[in-house]
């Protein structure tokens, strides 16, 4: 994904409401100035306002319903676009300025926001440290002492503190600044899709578990180790078509003598003489001597003489022969370690003679539902209860996946029951997936289970659908802690199980399918967050892969993963996709 850099410093001032925020910055604008450097402020308001006057013709336009007004003059022009749906994030902010103009961009606001900020403090406000609660602090300008390393400037010097934003200004990035992205501008708490990714598949190891099969039990499974090719494929230089095999030297002549024929399986015993043909089935050796074919709808026969028509195409020296070894030379690695063995490496295989060889063991995969409100499909509905579909989701992929599955059912409410459960999982398994009740905010019991039994990290992802997300190992086993809602289970587990599962499996440097589409309709996203629509995408009229949503994007409706194929991906730095806009979507290849 790529990402969009703030191309000069970001510097955030983060306090409680009457600390005076303003006030400073307000102070210290013109002595930045006076230092030579051009300053943008993006001030975050927690309250409705106007930058016009009431009466104005700007003001008038944009109250009748303009969604973005632009008003200009000789010395300066604003943009006033209207957000009743969603408000604007930090990232969309940074972008409508014009960086080649600055030198630095001053942000008051946004303080749970990941980004370089200045604390500033006052005993009076009787507010309680943020710097202890944020690592993105890096200084304080106070009225008191703070407990902490972090540099510290009183709130009321202004010359002091202009020369430490002038520092940091000028300061490089590569030594002590990390270069801010929009991307990483993430709500504090919170991992981007790509980060949480990168840091379940850091964590993922190959389960090396060898098993020799015969070749049809290999279908669909990994190589475990290089299969190099023991003969040359083909065996012999042959005819690639039925025709007649002559010697290249003797192209020139207008006749030959037809001395012999061969079918496949057999062979010419003596070496072919000059002025000489063998009459020669496709696949058959071609005989000592020759190295040309010509196809037998270019030739005419007369007894033991057959001369060959022209018109139809110029005789070339090496036409309609395939070489010994062309397809695979002895030693060539036919199969590399980590390919999946569909229809052509099963061939491939058996051309060598092969009748059995060593894949990965498919992975066993645990799998378990939680909640006392979840109950097995066929049992006769108890009130405010739900039936539980996501093991069955589950269950689907992990077997289009070659997986073995290890149902264990649902699992109540209880650490008692919980720990035994995944006890027996990290016993059973080489993963273990659970669905609902293991996310931020849940039961407390839950968290004491897992950090008993292994290390367990509990995730918001910024994206939708699917924020909550643990990952961890119990007893050296990955351990996923899926969402409960059902489509978010599916796109979560497309997004961070798949990936780990595959990588699990053994496969080399395994990336999702995705293609590019145009978009049939307008397509709205949160900017900064990663949003997964469900669509459905066709061939139009005009030959382009063209994409639209279907139905309720509900995280709960299980009925739009049916009826979609496919998810439309929309990153962060994206707010919203037009008509006829290029965006990104991922097949989802989830049916048999």
């Amino acid at each position: 994904m790529s990402q969009i850099n703030a191309s000069v410093p970001l510097l955030g001032f983060a306090a409680f409401s009457g600390t005076g925020k303003t006030t400073l910055i307000e102070a210290m604008l013109p002595k930045l100035v006076e230092r030579g450097l051009r300053i943008a402020v993006i001030k975050h308001a927690h309250h409705d306002f106007d930058i016009d006057q009431q009466g104005k013709d700007s003001y008038r336009l944009r109250k009748a319903g303009a969604h973005q007004m632009l008003i200009s003059s000789r010395y300066r022009r604003a943009l006033i676009t209207e957000t009743p749906s969603a408000e604007a994030s930090l990232p969309s902010l940074i972008r409508q300025l014009d960086q080649t103009q600055l030198d630095l961009i001053l942000v008051e606001g946004f303080k749970k926001l990941d980004f370089p900020k200045i604390e500033l403090h006052r005993q009076v406000i009787n507010k309680p440290w943020l710097y202890q609660d944020d690592n993105n602090i890096i200084a304080i300008a106070s009225d008191t002492k703070a407990d902490t390393v972090l540099p510290q400037i009183c709130i009321d010097d202004i010359e002091q503190l202009t020369d430490f934003v002038v520092q940091f200004s000028r300061q490089s990035y590569q030594h002590s600044i990390k270069a801010v992205s929009c991307d990483d501008v993430q709500p504090q708490g919170m991992l981007s899709v790509d980060e949480g990714r990168k840091r379940i598949l850091d964590q993922i190891t190959v389960v090396d578990n060898p098993q020799t099969v015969s070749l049809k039990q290999a279908l669909g499974h990994i190589v475990h180790t290089d299969i190099l090719s023991s003969v040359n494929v083909p065996q012999h230089t042959n005819s690639a078509m039925d025709g007649y095999a002559i010697r290249s030297e003797d192209i020139e002549l207008n006749s030959y003598t037809v001395v012999g024929q061969v079918l496949a399986g057999h062979h010419y015993p003596h070496p072919l003489q000059a002025g000489e043909a063998v009459r020669i089935m496709t696949g058959a050796p071609v005989p000592q001597g020759a190295d040309t074919v010509i196809m037998r709808e270019q030739a005419q026969q007369d007894g033991d003489t057959v001369t060959f028509n022209l018109t139809m195409g110029a005789i070339k020296a090496g036409q309609n022969v395939r070489l010994a070894g062309e397809d695979l030379a002895i030693n060539q690695v036919a199969v590399a370690k980590g390919q999946t063995i569909t229809a052509p490496e099963l061939g491939m295989i058996a051309s060598l003679g092969l009748s059995t060889l060593t894949i990965n063991t498919p992975l066993r995969i645990a799998i378990f539902s939680t909640g006392d409100e979840v109950q097995a499909p066929g049992d006769t509905q108890r009130q405010n209860c739900i039936y539980d579909s996501n093991r069955y989701s589950l269950f689907a992929l992990l077997t289009g996946l070659g997986c073995e599955v290890v149902d264990l059912g649902i699992i109540e409410d209880s650490e008692a029951a919980l720990e035994a459960t995944l006890r027996q999982a990290s016993h059973q398994a080489d993963m273990i997936l659970s669905s609902g009740g293991v996310s931020v905010g849940d039961a407390d019991y839950i968290k004491t289970v897992l950090d008993k039994l292994g290390e367990i990290n509990f995730w918001r992802i910024n994206m939708r659908p699917g924020r909550p997300l643990a990952f961890g190992h119990i007893n050296d086993v990955p351990f996923f802690g899926l969402p409960g809602n059902p489509v978010a289970v599916m796109v979560t587990f497309l997004q961070f199980v798949e990936p780990a599962i595959r990588k699990q499996q053994g496969h080399q440097n395994w990336q999702p399918q995705t293609y590019t589409a145009v978009a049939a309709e307008p397509l709205r996203s949160r900017n900064g967050r990663t949003e997964y629509l469900r669509g459905y995408y066709h061939w139009d009229a005009n030959g382009r892969l063209s994409v639209k949503t279907i139905g309720s994007q509900g995280s709960g409706i299980l009925r739009s993963m049916s009826e979609a194929n496919c998810l439309i991906e929309i990153p962060p730095q994206q707010e919203y996709a037009q008509l006829g806009d290029k965006v990104t979507v991922i097949p989802l290849n989830i049916r048999f």
